[in-house]
This record gives structure tokens, sequence and C-alpha cells, in this order.
């Protein structure tokens, strides 16, 4: 890492649905293609804050970079809480480098004129053009430039704690701290841009190299422990994700997210085996998760997963009624997933088909009601966001439940296109495969040869490696 002075961003990841109704907004895309750049011009070093793929959890690597860091830029949009809270930390200690900055269409909780926030624009959809990319990252610049002028000079404090509240000073810190917490930094982007070259590479050689090279784990930031552990997702190294979060730390092993990520590992290594402990302990794991943070699209989903995995290998056994017993519990599941969260239909694709392998004039009818919010939910994104794979393969599944096979193929190819992690074209055939088994049962099924085809090159794509 060169020499310039450390700019921390506090801000949203990934896509994040907008409060006024325009479509989600893409913060990675806005960060690349604007704040960083514009971190970048002013000369000095971008470093994201990661509290959002930790789980939520604001841990000592967190903290350290809001004292630290001699800058800071804070985009306020969507009002996230963290955000909130880590500027409310750094304006109590740093006086005269702090930029927040929010869309300019949202309403704010609070006045932030008295803070000189800066506002920038984004399409009626919330996209970010590249005009649009243009001025954000200029306007940045020139803000930044004029913080570091008046840093220099000990000019006004932009701290609104420091302006108001006299006699206030803020903690000194040491240069030593300040050269340490610089080479973490530098090495922590280090062990990313590794993680990012192991992830492209064939097999797990280079991610076992990574690990291998951590030491104690309580000294590695949050942020790298769950990319290298969403990173073995990727590959599907089940055993692997479940003993790096053994050695994981007591507050990372309890975040949400590596909770809810450790029982999707148990129940995927325990494969076809009907009395394997592991698929035990991921129900139990989810279960802790929901009675302690109430039901939740992801949590509900993976529950739902569980579920149906049991039918599926009772019913294989010949074990009809535990069958049943199993679908009925996944289809719970699964609505009850989907009705925290209509926006996500993940988990309402899921249960409307398992109603129609319920196959009950009692399940159909409800799959008949159901089916209309689930098709509204996908149009919804359709409309306001660039789709994913689970978007893609919902409306493939919803084709499929239509016999439109026009529409599956074109779906199909969409999904396969959109693959990340190889587990999901595999989550989508076997959903698929069961269809086909229930139709057949029934009758229904009739001459449905690319309904195979699909089937088949889905669990293709399934076993490539990337």
């Amino acid at each position: 890492m060169d020499n310039h002075p450390l700019c921390f961003v506090l801000m949203p990841f990934g896509k994040k649905p907008d409060p006024a109704g325009r479509g989600d907004i893409d913060f990675d895309d806005i960060y690349e293609r604007a704040i960083r750049p514009g971190i970048e011009d002013a000369e000095l070093v971008s470093v994201r804050a990661d509290h959002e793929q930790t789980g939520g959890v604001i841990h000592k690597a967190m903290y350290e970079r809001l004292l630290l860091c001699e800058f800071a830029v804070a985009d306020l949009t969507t009002a996230n809480a963290n955000v909130f809270y880590e500027l409310g930390v750094r304006h109590a200690t740093r006086s005269h480098t702090t930029l927040p900055i929010f869309a300019s269409h949202q309403r704010i909780p609070f006045d932030v004129n008295f803070v000189r926030a800066l506002p920038y624009q984004l399409g009626p959809r919330n996209e970010l053009t590249d005009e649009l990319a243009a001025a954000l990252r200029e306007g940045l610049t020139k803000r930044l430039r004029v913080l570091r002028a008046t840093a220099a000079d000990h000019g006004v404090a932009d701290s609104p704690l420091l302006q108001l509240l006299s006699g206030y000073t803020p903690p000194e810190i040491s240069r030593l701290k300040t050269d340490e917490f610089r080479d973490r930094v530098d090495y922590a982007r280090g062990l990313k841009a590794k993680l990012a070259k192991a992830r492209r590479a064939e097999g797990l050689g280079e991610l076992d190299a990574v690990r291998d090279g951590l030491g104690s784990l309580d000294a590695i930031e949050t942020g790298v422990l769950v990319d290298l552990y969403l990173s073995y997702r990727g590959k599907k190294a089940w055993s692997h994700m479940i003993e790096l979060y053994d050695r994981m730390p007591a507050p990372v092993r309890h975040t949400v997210l590596v909770r809810e990520q450790l029982a999707f590992a148990l129940n995927r290594r325990a494969g076809d085996d009907p009395y394997s402990p592991d698929r035990d302990e991921a129900l139990s794991i989810l279960e802790e998760v929901e009675q302690e943070q109430g039901p939740s699209s992801e949590t509900c989903g993976l529950i739902g997963r569980i579920h149906k995995d049991r039918f599926r290998i009772a019913k294989k056994g010949g074990a009809v009624e535990e069958a049943t017993g199993h679908l009925e519990n996944a289809i719970e599941a699964y609505v009850r997933g989907f009705e925290a969260d209509w926006r996500d239909a993940y988990p309402g694709i899921n249960a409307v088909t398992l109603l129609e392998l319920r196959g009950s004039a009692e399940a159909l009818a409800r799959k008949t009601r159901l089916l209309p919010v689930v098709r509204f939910a996908v149009e919804q994104r359709m409309a306001k966001s660039k789709l994913d794979y689970w978007d893609h393969a919902t409306l493939l599944e919803l084709a499929v439940l239509d016999h439109d096979e026009a529409e599956a193929r074109r779906h199909l190819g969409r999904a396969l296109a959109a693959v990340r992690e190889r587990w999901e074209p595999e989550s989508t055939g076997k959903n698929l495969g069961m269809i086909r088994e229930a139709w057949d049962a029934r009758g229904l099924a009739g001459d449905l040869p690319w309904l195979d085809d699909i089937v088949e090159a889905l669990t293709a794509r399934s076993e490539r490696s990337s």
C-alpha cells in the first residue's frame, strides 16, 4: 500500500430495496464506479466497511478503521442503522475529516444540512448511468480535497458533537498505533486478493493454502474469514466450511450469517443419508436462529430445504407417510419465509412447487391462491432490478408449472448464464425433477422430453467447476 491517507467508506453492500419504492439500489456498483474512483482521484486509499458481509457484527477491526482512518465517507442512503451508528462513532473521534453522502431523492431521518452532506443523483429506477457516476465521482473528489486542506489547517470542524459541545476534545491517536493499523489493512487487502484468485482456480489447493497461512484466526479480520467461508461454499467444500467454522472466534461464530451458512453446509454434507446427524444439527441451528431473530426468508428458506431433502429421501425409500409429513413441514417453512418478506420470491416458488407435489385438492387450491403473489414478486424485481440466478430460476420453475416449453427454455438459458456457484443449478434441477416425478405419478406429465433436457442441462452445469 502507498503512503496516501486512508479513507474509510461506510455504506451498505450489494443490492438493497429503496424505501421510496423506485427499485433496488446497487451499492456495489456505486462504490466501484463512483465512490472508490473519486476517493483515489483525491489521492486517498479507499478502505470499505465489511459489516454486512459479516452478518452485521461491529467488530474490533471496524472500530479501528473508524478511529484510525484519516478520512471517511458515509453513504446514508436507505438509512442503514449500522452506517448511522458508525457515523456517530466517527463524529465523536474525528473533527475535520468525515463526509456524509446520500441519494437526493431519499428522505434521511435527520437534517443533514448542518453536517454539509453531499447529495448525489440516481436514475428513475435507481440506475447509476455513466453521466451520474462521473458527477458523483467528481463531486466526491472535490469535497475530499477540501476536507484534506481543512484538516491540514485545523479549520472548522465537520463533527456536530465538536461544533456544539464546547470544551470537548477528541482522543489523541498515537502515530505508532496508526502505522500498525495501516500494516493490517494492507495485509487484509492482500488476503482478499489471494482469495479472489483462489476462487477462480481449479480445486481447493489455493483456498487451503490461504487458510493454512492465516495462523490464529482471532487476529484475522472478520470480513476475510467470511470471504474464505463463502469461497469454500462456492466450491461445494462442505467439510471445509464446517472445519473453518469450528476455528472461528466465538463472536464471529455467533453471527446469523455464519450460523445459517453452517446449517447450509451441514445439510449439504448429509447428502442422501437418512440417518445423518448433520441434518439434525442443521435444523437445530436454524430453529434457534428463528427463535432468536424471528422468521426471515433466508432462515425459513433453509429450514424448508432441510424438510424438502428429508421428503425426497423418505419418498425414495418408500416411507410414504413419513415423506408426506416432511413435505408438509417444508411447505409451511417456505410459506413462513415468503410471508416474512413478500419481495423475496425464492421461498414463494418453493412453496408453490411443493404444493404442486402434494397434489391434494386443498394443496392445489392453496397453490392457486399463492401463485399470483409469487409472480407479482418476480415481476416487481424484473421491473426494478437487474435479475440474478435465482430470479431466472424462479421464472424457469413458473414456466415449467405452466407447461410452457418456450418460456422454460428461454429462462433456462438465462439462468445458466447467471450461475455463480455450482450448487445453484443442482438445487433447481432437483426441484424440477421432483415436479416431473409428481406429474408422472398422477398421470399428468404426458410427453415432456423437454423437461428432461432442462434437468440434464442444470445437472451438467452443476458438475462444472466454473
